[in-house]
């Protein structure tokens, strides 16, 4: 990973495996505003965590809560 990442000419703080994991766990959230498929991949056992991990808010969860059809 380093090897790529300098390869790149980019800063190795910006680039590590935690930012690349988080980065990709919240667009795959952006993109599906699948909490719970972002909460297995992550290895989270708790909902909650996810959500504090990914930054989502009251207002995200009750934008997405308003736009599921029963």
């Amino acid at each position: 990973m380093k090897r790529w990442i300098e390869l790149m000419g980019a800063d190795l703080q910006e680039y590590g495996t935690h930012a690349l994991r988080r980065t990709k766990a919240t667009l795959i959230y952006r993109q599906t505003k699948n909490l719970r498929a972002v909460q297995l991949l992550l290895g989270h056992r708790k909902i909650e965590s996810t959500g504090r991990y990914l930054g989502v808010e009251v207002d995200d969860a009750l934008d997405i809560a308003e736009h599921i059809e029963c």
